[in-house]
């Protein structure tokens, strides 16, 4: 502990005499946390210095449990830090790429400057080997028992300098293992960007689905209309797709530990993003099944599907009364909508009814590359025969199997500056 001691002693002075002990706290800081005033000082100068070293060992260890452990909001990283790390990338990206745990505790041990600060790994360290998908380090850093950290760990609920957590970036690299590991050690899947590089309150959740959705494969082969049936019967077989399932896995990986997902769902129906509605409810059906707490006229328990059908159907109602109220103006903007909501109510219904034979079906595909070996047609095929099993009938144009473009885990990947901007998620044509 001396020599965790030494290393964080010039990052301690981060506290400025803003330490707050339990008297004179006003409010609970995770990265300041209440401790133990001093004691009055012994006549016996040994005893005073022995009762000292107690109480800042107490401070210490308290210090970098809270940091290690607590949502911290916003990044307390000062750029001399992120500066310093910057320059230790050259040798911390060929460790990291090839995941070795000795390499990098080797690299800590003589030279932590930019990697840890304040008792706590950087943000852009861990950052860094979510990137690179380094499961090994991300394991040891997470948990910090390894002699060569001096007591330092990595915290998965700490919020980068750029507004968002380390399990957006693992959704955002689709990485289910690196979503399992983040989860094992107490990572929240409600934790919402912020801040002015990011756009506000997005999910983990939301970062793996719209990225799901501008991937070309699904852009490119959709139809332009969304206002037909055609629309939602391409989409669905487009979404069960081999190519689509790793999307498919992640999303529902990330689903299961995010609260309120019927609100979710509701928020994309209500601005036609029908995309990413049929992704979320494929994805996260069991979950939706369960009920939400989403209470429009009373819906408490009720299956979500159950909920969500409800909800479109009285915004259609609400619209049509809205229309024959509208002589002129917005009629056509309107009757558009109307017909939206009725291609959201489609889509809630064929997955409600037919969804669990879809699951069961997406989650016999083999995995990427492997996924190469089914052939398009035999899957939509299969698809098509589910929908008219539960009483749906895609009849509308075929798919130009001719032209579905194959699935790149690589190129799908965005780099850390494209995540996620205040332009959104990514331009279609860098994924």
């Amino acid at each position: 502990m001396e020599i965790m001691h030494k290393a964080t002693e010039s990052a301690y002075d981060e506290d400025n005499g803003k330490g707050k002990d339990v008297s004179s706290m006003e409010e609970n800081d995770p990265w300041n946390p209440s401790y133990r005033c001093a004691p009055r000082p012994c006549k016996d100068l040994t005893d005073n210095v022995k009762l000292m070293k107690e109480v800042l060992q107490e401070k210490h260890v308290l210090f970098a449990v809270s940091r290690a452990t607590q949502t911290i909001v916003p990044d307390r990283t000062p750029q001399s830090m992120n500066d310093a790390f910057v320059n230790k990338l050259p040798r911390l990206v060929p460790i990291l790429e090839k995941d070795s745990v000795r390499l990098f505790l080797n690299l800590f041990k003589h030279d932590s400057v930019g990697l840890a600060w304040g008792f706590v790994m950087t943000p852009p360290t861990f950052n860094q080997m979510i990137v690179q998908n380094a499961l090994r380090c991300a394991k040891v850093a997470l948990e910090g028992k390894a002699p060569e950290l001096n007591g330092h760990r990595a915290n998965p609920n700490y919020m980068n300098s750029r507004g968002y957590f380390p399990l957006h970036q693992a959704a955002e690299m689709f990485s289910a293992d690196m979503i399992k590991l983040l989860f094992h050690y107490g990572a929240s899947a409600n934790l919402r960007t912020s801040g002015p590089e990011v756009i506000e309150g997005l999910l983990p959740l939301h970062v793996a689905v719209e990225n799901a959705c501008r991937h070309k494969f699904l852009e490119e082969n959709l139809l332009p209309d969304k206002e037909n049936t055609d629309y939602v019967y391409r989409l669905i077989q487009l979404v069960c797709l081999p190519e689509m399932k790793i999307f498919l896995d992640t999303v529902r990986l990330i689903a299961e530990r995010t609260d309120d997902l019927v609100v979710e769902v509701w928020k994309y129906i209500k601005d036609g993003k029908l995309a990413e509605t049929a992704v979320l409810l494929l994805a996260a059906q069991k979950k939706i099944r369960m009920g939400s707490c989403l209470k429009p006229d009373g819906y408490s328990k009720a299956d979500g599907f159950a909920i969500l059908s409800n909800l479109c159907t009285e915004d259609a109602v609400a619209i049509d009364l809205e229309i024959t109220q509208n002589r002129v103006g917005k009629k056509q903007q309107l009757k558009a909508e109307k017909n939206l909501k009725h291609m959201a109510l489609m889509l809630v219904i064929a997955i409600s009814e037919a969804g669990e034979a879809l699951d069961s079906y997406i989650r016999a595909h083999p995995e990427v590359p492997n996924a190469m070996q089914v052939a398009h047609v035999e899957v939509l095929k299969g698809v098509s025969s589910i929908l008219k099993n539960h009483g749906f009938c895609p009849t509308g144009e075929c798919i130009n199997i001719e032209n579905l473009r194959p699935y790149d885990q690589q190129s799908s990947r965005l780099s850390d500056e494209e995540l996620p901007n205040k332009h959104g998620y990514a331009t279609a044509d860098k994924i």
